[in-house]
Order: C-alpha cells, then structure tokens, then sequence
C-alpha cells in the first residue's frame, strides 16, 4: 500500500479533516438514495385521483418495487467481493436521476390522463428504482461500514430526511396549488423536477467530492491494506496509488461465516422492517378511513411517519439513548409487533388523533432501531469484513421490505377490497 505522500504506511487517522464536509455529503447521499421513492409515496394521492381504486397504486407500486430490489441486492451481496463500489454507486445514481426524470416525462407525455399504458409505464420506472436502491443502498452502507460509525448514522439519518422532506414539499404543493387549475399535478410536476435535481447532485458529489476528503481517503486506503478490492477505483479517483495485498495475509471470514455471527442483527432489521412495511404506507392510505382533514389526512399521516422518522435517527447519538445490547435490541424489536393490533383498533375505532400518535410512533421506533442495529453491527471486523456484512444487512432489510409489503395486502380481507 502507497498513500498519497508516497510512504509505505498510513498516516494517523485525520480526526477532524474533513469529517464534517463527509459527514453532510453522507447526508446529502442518504437523501438521494430514497427521495425518488418517497416521491411516489408522497405524490399517492394524485395517482389515487388518475386511477381506479382497484388498481390499489400505493400498494402495487411498492410491490413491484421490492422484488426488483431484493433480487438484485442479493446478487450484488453475493458477488459484493469482486463489484467496484465506485462504479455500482455511480450506476445507481445515474439510474435513480434517470428514472425520476422519467416520471415527469410520462406524466407530460400522457398529459396526466390516467390509462393503464400510463400506470404500467409507472410500473416500470418503479422497477429501475428497486435496481437503482440495490446498487446505491448496499453499496454505501457497505462502503461507510468500514469507517466511523457517524457516517453510517448521517447516511441512514438522509435516508429519512427524504422522507420528511418529501413529505413537507408535498404539503406545501398542495396549499399552494390547491385553488389553482389543474392544482395536483402542477404540484406533483414540481415534485419530480426537485426530486430530479436531488439526484443529478448525487452523482457530482459521490463521484468528484467524497473520494477526496482526507478522512475518506484514510479509510477507504486502511480497508485496501486489509485485502479490500472494491475501494480501488475510488482511490485512485482519489489520486492514490494502491498495491495488492498478499492474500495469506488478509484471509476474510465468509459471507456464511458473518452471517451466523451476526445472525440476530439480520433477523433484528427483518423483522423491523416487515411491521414498518406492512403497516405503511398501503394502510395509512387505504385503511384509516375519512376524517376531518379530508384529502390531508394521509398526507399528515405520512408527514409525522417521516419527520419522527429522522428525529428518531439522532436519538443514539446521544451514547446514554443508545441501544447496544443485542437481547435488547431483539425485545424492543418484538415489543413493535403490538403495534399491529394497536393500528387495527385505532382504525376500526378511535379519531384522527389517535392514529396521528400512533403513525408517528411507528416512525419514530422505526428510525430509532434501524441506526442502533446498523452502527453496532459492524464492530470488531476489518475493512472487507465489515463491507460484506453490511451488505448482508442490507439483504435482510429488503427482504423485511418486501415480506411487509406482501403482507400489507392482508388487511383488505374482509373489507369487499379484492
């Protein structure tokens, strides 16, 4: 391993150089890893509006969302040794960008008529964006999972903020275009166009800022030392030449081996996933009934999901809030399952009151848990120990991900839906 002053051996880790700029960038790359998806759940109101109810939008374009995602993650997680980060980040970057402009060019195209051509158009742009977050989601939790623990939590704490952000456009957008001709899709156009400029940015700033902040540099030339090959490209983008390891020296546990030490944290960020996911957001839409906000009722619904979402991811940086204990961690996460039917009765009898506090507890223990298992996880492996398990971790979401959005189409039964 040569660093980028020519000397054989790594410099001290810079303890602040550039860690605060890494630190937003890793933010700002959360963000456009799930802002085109929380476009399509945050605008469902205008494809409730262009097409039929039985075509149950919210519910089926997060299913065909989830498939292609976890497919292509456990292709990627599988081959995670041999795949150039670089590469894969930039691709799902480009694809998300792509897609999003994609949407807006559909509705444009079609002049926001509704039809099934338009709807499965729709569909298949969702399809690129279950490949998009299988390139960009594994890719970056896996690449942070071998630096501090605070770039995880920025990473995971954008990931919400889309939501939230998304979420607080969308209201606006609707105040603002309410009266106007044509006032929903105005709102949703503009929608599109940020959610497009979001992702473009991505792209610049993973591929010409973040492989040249000092502190990313030491870690990512730290992991090539350890035997890692998928940080090559990155360093030398970076301007850092890097030599091949000796292998006899850098022998890694298998993906088999990690996944049986870290077992419960798979299974932790399964099950968190599969409640989250078969409650939201097909039953926020379909299934909490008309109240006094009328058409805002799932928007505010969706709005406080989110924002105590990404209040929940800061919560463990507070080292007293933080749960670390791994039989803790799996109680909390059972504990959740009584949420379930908490959100039944609260439909069936309470007020919108209720099912606000109650929205926003899902959020808010959503948020909280998934950084807790995903900064702890990682600890006590070498670089390329710690990118495959995060990538392991990822798998496990999405396959939480999509269990919870099969599973949400249980609570039609019973309620003349099918």
């Amino acid at each position: 391993m040569t660093t980028a002053d020519g000397s054989g051996a790594l410099a001290p880790p810079p303890r602040l150089e550039g860690k605060y700029k890494a630190l937003f960038v890793c933010w700002i790359l959360g963000l456009g890893s799930l802002v085109a998806w929380n476009t399509m759940l945050t605008i469902g109101d205008y494809y409730y509006s262009l097409f039929p109810e039985s075509y149950h939008p919210s519910r089926v374009l997060t299913l065909v969302y989830q498939p292609f995602a976890l497919g292509t993650m456990g292709l990627l997680a599988y081959n995670e040794s041999k795949v150039d980060t670089r590469k894969r980040n930039i691709a799902g970057y480009i694809l998300f960008t792509a897609s999003t402009l994609m949407l807006l060019v559909l509705d444009l195209a079609t002049s926001g008529k509704g039809g099934i051509g338009y709807f499965l158009g729709i569909c298949a742009v969702v399809a690129v964006f279950g490949l998009s977050d299988a390139h960009v989601q594994g890719g970056m939790v896996g690449d942070l999972s071998f630096m501090c623990p605070e770039f995880i939590q920025s990473f995971l704490a954008g990931l919400a903020a889309a939501g939230a952000l998304t979420s607080a456009l969308r209201l606006i957008t609707k105040a603002a275009f309410e009266k106007a001709s044509d006032g929903l899709r105005k709102g949703v156009m503009f929608f599109l166009a940020i959610a497009t400029l979001v992702e473009l940015l991505c792209v610049i700033l993973y591929a010409f800022v973040f492989p040249k902040l000092p502190i990313v540099k030491y870690y990512r030339a730290k992991a090539a030392s350890e035997g890692s090959k998928t940080v090559s490209a990155d360093l030398a983008a970076a301007g850092i030449q890097t030599q091949q390891a000796d292998p006899k020296q850098v022998e890694r546990l298998s993906n088999k081996e990690l996944f049986l030490q870290n077992i419960d944290y798979a299974i932790d960020l399964f099950l968190i996933y599969v409640l989250t996911l078969s409650i939201f957001p097909g039953f926020i839409y379909e299934n909490t009934g008309e109240h006094q906000l009328g058409s805002w009722y799932p928007l505010v619904l969706i709005a406080m999901y989110n924002i105590l979402d990404l209040i929940a991811r800061y919560i463990p940086l507070v080292k007293c809030l933080k749960l670390e204990s791994r039989k803790g961690l799996m109680i909390a996460i059972l504990s959740r399952f009584l949420l379930i039917p908490a959100f039944y009765f609260t439909a069936k009898y309470a007020d919108q009151g209720w099912m606000i506090m109650l929205t926003s507890f899902l959020g808010l223990t959503n948020g909280y848990l998934t950084v807790c298992v995903l900064t702890v996880a990682p600890k006590g492996y070498r670089g390329p120990e710690q990118n495959a398990l995060g990538n392991l971790l990822v798998v496990f979401l999405l396959a939480g991900i999509f269990a919870g959005v099969s599973l949400d189409w249980l609570w039609l039964i019973g309620n003349g839906s099918f």
